[in-house]
């Protein structure tokens, strides 16, 4: 059943009583004429009265799907607990909220809302009311995502594989499914989502296996791993890229015994990889995939971690359009072979109806700790011939970094591994001695692998740490064996981040990840699988890190809000901010953890209007 057409969302009524007799036919004297008249005016005074309280309390299931006035309060059922999480600290919980217009005009009790909207208007105030076990917080954000990108998962997803075979198979599915490429073998083919840490053979795929498939043989398909750190391209496209360089900095061409190159290119070196800019319509296809799923999750602002020239115009022009249906914080990708251009590009911040901002920059400091390539101070435990690499030198990270923050670009940089995420604070270090880092709030992302020294820093420091939590519990199955028994007790510390005073906000790196903030919200409290086991156990892998829930929500709410300078306007259920406001289905404050992914959005709200279900 759809959120629309569920009856519990039904605003409320005045109950019927089933099988109540009909009364027995009076015996008493029939009133005269006169008599009959104030009868009838005391019935219809009475009858008006009943209206208006009962207007002002309820109202009748014939209205459930009108669309909202431009003010209403939203609240929890009289004697209920109060069901609406605010995340402000001055009011933290509240039976009802009121919405006027697009912002919040207030929080509290019933009486409140109504005192407020009295000295407002003159007009009524419909209330609406939550069912019993439904709760309230304020619209929820993803930290760190990549928006156009999921939308093309959704055209040829390849997660949940197990070999090789497998996956070509489901590119050969997808190309006998659209006549017009299987008609045409020039016709580039691309999905999203192999990942062979989770194949029964672990090991990197070739293009030999594409070209093995009679239908997928002599086509050009480009095929990104689940990470995103790994392309795998077939013969054709080999053949376009001729000459591929001896090596790439910062990226690893993987070759076979004999140096030829197998069709896997790793972290920069997929740069070399040719493939057709995708069109406008394309692109349409692929954001409007990413909102759908965005809003019936509960989402209303994402932070886009790495726009590209091509993903940069096309947000822009949906802004100037007036047509973003969704926030969106974008991170402009730094090149670090093109020229500098932290003083020559013009920031934007809350055009189209505050919806987009790009007044960050994204620099890659390493690559993945699943592909082998997140920087390390030690090797490997599984490959002791590497520590992994820096796609960007430190003496870089200290040239660029300074320069950004003058400009007064908000850096946030990509850092896997310990080696790297050390660099990379060095870094912010030197450069925050004379800069003011409320003003720049940089953002480590990830920030997976950290050395005992290096935790303390982000506190001092005043650095962000944009975690996902989901990838512990992702990576949690592999982390030792790769890591080691006492380097691993460095991945995923969210909790000694937090105990040395930083501030931690959460986002799930889709489509790495399910882009469903309830699952990071899981993950975080939890540290087990969806199904509740973990490498320790159903107590949680490593469970002395695991955040509170309180952390948690602040995680996806006031703290992305205060990492994209938005506090003032999001983040949280008060007055004078944006009425983003999501309804679930269930207290995720209160109930098991065994329930939290079952809880369902009921509706999601911007601006005050729902944009995904209804109340």
């Amino acid at each position: 059943m759809s959120p629309a057409n569920d009856p519990r969302l039904r605003r409320r009524t005045t109950p019927e009583k089933a099988g109540t007799p009909e009364p027995a036919p009076s015996s008493t004297p029939q009133p005269t004429s006169g008599s009959t008249s104030r009868v009838l005016l005391g019935v219809l005074s009475i009858a008006f009265s009943a209206y208006v309280v009962y207007d002002k309390f309820t109202a009748s299931t014939d209205h459930t799907h009108a669309p909202l006035p431009d003010a209403y309060a939203l609240c929890s059922r009289e004697g209920a607990q109060p069901q609406i999480y605010t995340v402000d600290p001055e009011n933290p919980r509240a039976h009802c909220l009121l919405v006027h217009g697009d912002k919040f005009l207030s929080a509290g009790s019933l009486d409140h809302v109504q005192s407020s909207w009295h000295e407002t208007s003159a007009g009524r105030l419909q209330v609406r009311y939550l069912e019993p076990g439904q709760m309230v917080v304020p619209g929820l954000s993803d930290s760190h995502g990549h928006v156009l990108e999921y939308g093309a998962t959704k055209q040829m997803p390849l997660e949940g594989t197990s070999t090789i075979v497998e996956t070509v198979a489901r590119v050969r599915a997808y190309i006998e499914a659209d006549p017009d490429i299987l008609s045409d073998k020039s016709k580039y083919v691309e999905g999203w989502g192999w990942d062979h840490t989770k194949w029964l053979l672990e090991e990197w795929p070739t293009y030999n296996a594409i070209e093995a498939d009679p239908v997928l043989a002599g086509r050009p398909v480009v095929l990104q791993s689940k990470d995103g750190h790994a392309l795998w391209v077939s013969h054709a496209v080999l053949q376009a890229m001729d000459p591929i360089p001896d090596a790439v900095e910062g990226g690893v061409i993987v070759r076979d015994s004999a140096g030829r190159p197998t069709g896997v290119f790793l972290d920069n070196a997929q740069d070399l990889v040719i493939r057709p800019e995708p069109t406008y319509k394309t692109l349409q296809k692929r954001f409007a995939a990413t909102v759908k799923d965005a809003h019936a999750h509960g989402l209303t602002s994402v932070h886009d971690a790495g726009f590209n020239p091509i993903s940069l115009e096309f947000f822009r022009r949906e802004a100037n359009a007036g047509v973003l249906p969704i926030r969106v914080y974008g991170m402009k990708y730094f090149d670090e072979t093109a020229a500098y251009w932290g003083d020559s590009f013009r920031k934007i911040i809350r055009a189209g109806n505050n919806r987009l901002s790009v007044r960050s920059v994204k620099i890659f400091a390493d690559g993945a700790l699943r592909s082998g390539g997140a920087a390390l101070y030690e090797p490997y435990a599984d490959n002791p011939e590497t520590r992994g690499f820096m796609r960007v030198s430190p003496e870089l990270l200290k040239d660029v970094i300074p320069k950004f923050m003058a400009d007064g670009w908000q850096v946030n940089v990509h850092a896997i591994g310990d080696r790297a995420n050390g660099h990379v604070l060095d870094a912010f270090e030197a450069a925050l001695a004379s800069a003011n880092v409320t003003a720049l709030r940089p953002r480590l992302e990830h920030a997976q692998i950290l050395a005992q020294k290096d935790m303390a820093r982000f506190g001092d420091l005043g650095v962000i740490a944009s975690v996902q939590p989901t990838h512990a519990i992702s990576d949690m199955w592999f982390a030792e064996d790769r890591l080691g028994p006492e380097r691993v007790k460095g991945l995923y510390a969210f909790r000694s981040v937090l105990d040395h005073g930083a501030r931690i906000t959460l986002g799930s790196d889709f489509p790495v990840e399910d882009l469903n903030p309830l699952a990071g919200f899981y993950a975080a409290i939890t540290r087990v699988s969806p199904d509740g086991t973990s490498p320790h156990g159903p107590g949680g892998w490593f469970p002395e890190q695991r955040m509170t829930r309180e952390e948690a929500l602040k995680g996806m709410t006031i703290d992305p809000a205060y990492a994209s300078f938005t506090e003032d306007i999001l983040g949280s259920i008060t007055p004078g901010k944006f009425a983003d406001f999501v309804v679930l289905s269930k207290d995720i404050m209160t109930i098991p953890t065994k329930d939290i992914l079952s809880t369902r959005v009921v509706a999601t709200f911007m601006d005050g209007r729902p944009v995904y279900g209804s109340v």
